[in-house]
């Protein structure tokens, strides 16, 4: 058990619904209280009105997903556990996230990206050849163009993975705080919190989301932050925090986001009391 834990939160965690995880909410819970977690979250991928991809629940699985984090909260009441939602942002669909908004009593939405315009996923694996024989600068303004879009869309709480295209280690050349500008921006002018998520520790590009150049332009602009795992697997909850709560420090931070019923407060980030 570890204390660092305890004033920590891990918020973007799966489910089996997503058809790519493994463990459900108990299992997750059990874990957490053994690792010294106060608190936990789940935010499996939002239901689509119509069939869509193979890696989201389904709609008619939204109520299994709920009854699944209560039986948690009812199995282990000693921890805390919140209800969220990865929702991807579509532009012209914004009308579905509202409609999700209001069918259960979410602690928090958050927003990401996974598809470029012309429809197809820059983290899945069967598209990592228009990578490699693409134009990878294009790709990266197609996204951050997206991601900016997200931010201002103010659906969510905070928005997950900033620089998911790198998870296959392709990068452009060049400085690429010119790609975070705007998204920076828009993180300042809204309010809204970002992710540093750890799961890119776990990928190819070996390397936390997002980069430690957008962590420290995020402080600067004024950004709240949080820490989460994207654990597709309860042996993933909270992995590589400690990398994580380093990059938050050496960027300037000392306080975390906390979601309760789409209501944000800050808490002291572990050693900056």
């Amino acid at each position: 058990m570890s204390p660092v834990f305890a004033s920590l939160t891990d918020y973007h965690l799966h489910t089996p619904l997503c058809r790519h995880a493994a463990g459900w909410p108990v299992d997750f819970a059990s874990v957490a209280l053994d690792k010294g977690f106060s608190e936990i979250g789940f935010a499996d991928h939002n239901p689509m009105p119509e069939p869509f991809d193979d890696w989201r629940m389904l709609l008619d699985e939204l109520p299994r997903y709920l009854a699944a984090v209560e039986t948690a909260r009812k199995q282990f009441p000693e921890l805390t556990i919140r209800l969220g939602l990865e929702c991807d942002f579509l532009p012209g669909r914004e009308s579905w996230i509202e409609s999700l908004a209001a069918m259960a009593d979410w602690d928090y939405l958050i927003g990401s990206v996974h598809y470029l315009p012309e429809g197809w996923e820059v983290d899945n694996p069967k598209y990592i050849g228009r990578y490699a024989s693409g134009d990878v600068e294009a790709i990266w303004t197609e996204y951050w163009l997206a991601y900016e879009k997200c931010i201002r869309s103010k659906l969510f709480d905070f928005v997950a993975h900033p620089d998911l295209p790198k998870k296959f280690g392709f990068r452009p050349a060049g400085d690429l705080r010119r790609f975070y500008e705007a998204s920076i921006a828009a993180l300042a002018e809204t309010g809204l919190a970002f992710e540093i998520n750890t799961a890119g520790l776990r990928k190819d590009c070996r390397e936390l989301y997002p980069s430690q150049e957008f962590v420290e332009m995020a402080f600067a602009a004024g950004a709240p932050l949080l820490i989460n795992s994207d654990a597709h697997d309860p042996a993933e909850l909270g992995s590589h925090f400690s990398e994580a709560v380093d990059s938050a420090r050496r960027a300037g931070y000392k306080e975390l986001a906390r979601f309760a019923r789409r209501k944000r407060t800050l808490v002291s980030l572990p050693g900056c009391d």
